[in-house]
């Protein structure tokens, strides 16, 4: 069951953007923010599920564009170093000093990147899916690499972009997103998510495609996923998360990654382990990408209990 939070507040991040913020749990007890997918996901309250509210003091935000932040789906000003500056304007007004960060998928993106740029205020990362928003990894999802295994689900995305120009498919499927007729717009908002919910899970769950695929949901989901790839997640070579991987020296870590996860290969964690020798890596058999997964969240909740020694 789902819990409420103790406190919430909107938090202005630029002129144009108010991200919504919540804590929970146990307001002494041990610092973690806890950093959703997508980017375009938004928070609930079930997101709690993995931490014991009697020890943790957690902290959910919808990101730019989001959930309940505001505006809904815009892209201006949307980008992952103004994330990464958002995450500290948290912090630095709930006056905490340093915390864990908790994040899959996207979220460990972010999570990442957040800890490159600031390591002196990440006590630990608890990641889940990693994904690092490479060009590998974007053809892979987007480009035909779920083919073989999914031709079915593949062919039905690629069926809005049939006759669109564009130099690849995000591209194509980014100028349905941005479209003017609000149609096009929802049509193409709705297919591409729906394609990444199918690919999420092990065994089919109709309940969470059928809410992946929901106007308002799909909408802030596909056009912002679909505004950072086409901005390669807004990073190069140099600011990679490959590429600084010595910023996370010191910073103990817990991977936590699904064997048939067909979103982000576990190739992806087997990566990123090379170069952080201070994380575990956990693959969990007879999984897939979600975190609802048992296996999955067994692993991450272990992740947590351990975690909260580390205040």
């Amino acid at each position: 069951m789902s819990v409420k939070p103790f406190d919430e507040f909107y938090l202005g991040v630029s002129s144009l953007h108010q991200i919504h913020v919540r804590q929970y749990g146990n307001p002494r007890g041990p610092k973690a923010i806890f950093l959703h997918g997508g980017p375009g996901g938004g928070c609930s309250d079930n997101d709690t599920d993995f931490f014991d509210l009697d020890t943790w003091h957690l902290t959910l935000f919808d990101q730019r564009g989001c959930g309940q932040s505001k505006p809904h789906a815009e892209l201006k000003e949307n980008d992952t170093w103004s994330m990464v500056g958002d995450i500290e304007a948290i912090r630095k007004r709930l006056n905490i000093d340093s915390w864990v960060a908790f994040g899959g998928s996207w979220g460990s993106t972010l999570a990442l990147a957040y800890a490159q740029e600031h390591p002196s205020k990440v006590k630990g990362l608890i990641l889940r899916g990693i994904f690092m928003c490479r060009q590998e990894e974007l053809e892979w999802l987007y480009e035909g690499g779920t083919e073989p295994l999914f031709p079915e689900v593949y062919a039905e995305f690629c069926k809005p972009i049939k006759g669109v120009n564009g130099s690849s498919n995000i591209d194509k499927y980014y100028k349905l997103l941005t479209s003017e007729d609000a149609g096009v717009r929802a049509h193409a908002a709705k297919v591409w998510s729906t394609y990444e919910g199918t690919l999420a899970f092990l065994e089919p769950n109709p309940a969470a495609i059928a809410r992946m695929g929901d106007g308002k949901f799909a909408d802030a989901f596909a056009r912002i996923e679909c505004h950072y790839f086409e901005n390669n997640g807004f990073m190069n070579e140099s600011n990679s998360i490959l590429a600084r991987a010595k910023n996370l020296k010191g910073i103990p870590g817990v991977i936590v990654h699904g064997r048939y996860d067909v979103v982000c290969p576990v190739k992806n964690a087997f990566e990123l382990k090379q170069v952080w020798p201070e994380a575990s890596l956990h693959v969990v058999p007879s999984a897939g990408h979600a975190s609802s997964e048992p296996g999955i969240k067994a692993k991450l909740t272990e992740a947590c209990r351990l975690f909260s020694s580390l205040s």
